[in-house]
């Protein structure tokens, strides 16, 4: 696989993350011992990534840089004049790439496992414009089990729902990167639009998907981390 850069979207204030954040960006708020972009970045170095563009707010650039130094990467901050909305900052990071054509885009508050290979591969055999990962979350409620008569016949805590949703991982082609907004959200102007016109494409992940929001979601997120050491 040859190499490609990257974008991570790390503007996150972590606002509801509350004291535990103890004033960092949600991106470089420590899971397992790191920060949490920094398992991001070890994901796409695994993928042949070789230049990673972190788009984050003004004035917290060398921060970014400071805390994933030695990453084996190239880590390069790019802070947005003003929020920019996730779509607005992938267009912005977007113009410090060195080259052309295909790039990941994620989020930066999610710790995730996909196939990034296996992502590409798809978005090029289907020729898209662009490819997001969906994933079918595990519901935060418990499930009730109804039979005939509407009588319970069981229950489930580990259901996932039954449909399919964004996990914020794409590959995007320069048709994409084109549609982007220069503010606002690529979720609801620029992906409506190429999948209205056949050119969005979906790669199914069944694997680890944690967003990292609020401290119960960090407390999972850490043990989910002790209990697997191969990630660290």
């Amino acid at each position: 696989m040859e190499a490609i850069e990257a974008i991570i979207l790390a503007g996150g204030k972590a606002e509801r993350l509350g004291d535990v954040a103890a004033g960092r960006p949600k991106a470089l708020v420590p899971v397992g011992g790191k920060p949490l972009v920094a398992h991001q970045i070890a994901l796409l170095s695994r993928a042949a990534v070789d230049r990673v563009i972190v788009s984050c707010a003004a004035g917290q650039g060398e921060t970014f840089a400071r805390e994933l130094d030695g990453m084996g990467v190239e880590v390069v901050p790019v802070e947005e004049p003003e929020p920019l909305g996730r779509g607005g900052g992938i267009r912005f990071a977007a113009s410090q790439r060195l080259q052309p054509g295909d790039v990941f885009a994620l989020n930066g508050d999610e710790l995730l496992d996909v196939d990034l290979e296996a992502l590409l591969g798809l978005h090029r055999s289907r020729g898209a414009a662009a490819t997001i990962t969906v994933a079918q979350p595990f519901s935060p409620f418990g499930v009730v089990q109804l039979g005939d008569g509407d009588l319970v016949t069981g229950f489930d805590e580990g259901a996932r729902v039954p449909y399919w949703v964004s996990c914020g991982v794409y590959v995007l082609g320069e048709e994409a990167l084109e549609r982007l907004p220069a503010k606002g959200d690529h979720e609801t102007s620029t992906f409506p639009e190429l999948a209205a016109r056949g050119r969005l494409a979906a790669y199914r992940h069944d694997g680890t998907w944690l967003t990292v929001n609020t401290p119960k979601d960090l407390r999972k997120a850490d043990e989910y981390m002790a209990a697997h050491p191969e990630w660290r």
